[in-house]
């Protein structure tokens, strides 16, 4: 007489449906956190509001003042006395448009002497930056 296990042996399986849904959560995680990281590195200037057509330069070259009055030239902090000597080599021998971002609480003295400066160095062209309405 042959006896029957209680239990009967069954092998595992791998799920994979549900391995798939919590690797496509894990990717929308991941793209959405990287997007949102992709402003970090800017600089926190408010620009006035204005009606401009879009810049068509390839590579310009930013003259940024903040509310506090810091001049910052492509990201990199510099002084009125060393503004000339900083904007000489980027300038060249080309007609390139320096753009001015002042953030709209700047004080207008610290714009328009960085603006003196820059065209003593060279700048011949001068592109205020703002905010789209």
């Amino acid at each position: 007489m042959k006896l029957r296990r209680s239990r009967s042996s069954r092998r595992g399986r791998i799920e994979i449906i549900p391995m798939i849904d919590v690797m496509f959560f894990l990717l929308a995680t991941f793209m959405l956190a990287s997007l949102s990281m992709q402003h970090l590195h800017s600089l926190g200037i408010e620009l006035p509001r204005g009606r401009a057509p879009a810049m068509d330069t390839r590579s310009p070259i930013t003259l940024t003042i903040t509310r506090d009055g810091q001049l910052l030239l492509n990201e990199v902090g510099v002084t009125l006395d060393t503004l000339v000597p900083a904007l000489q080599p980027l300038l060249g021998a080309s007609e390139t448009s320096l753009v001015v971002a002042a953030d709209a609480g700047a004080p207008h003295g610290r714009v328009v002497q960085a603006m003196l400066k820059a065209r003593e160095a060279g700048a011949q062209h001068f592109v205020i930056a703002v905010q789209r309405e």
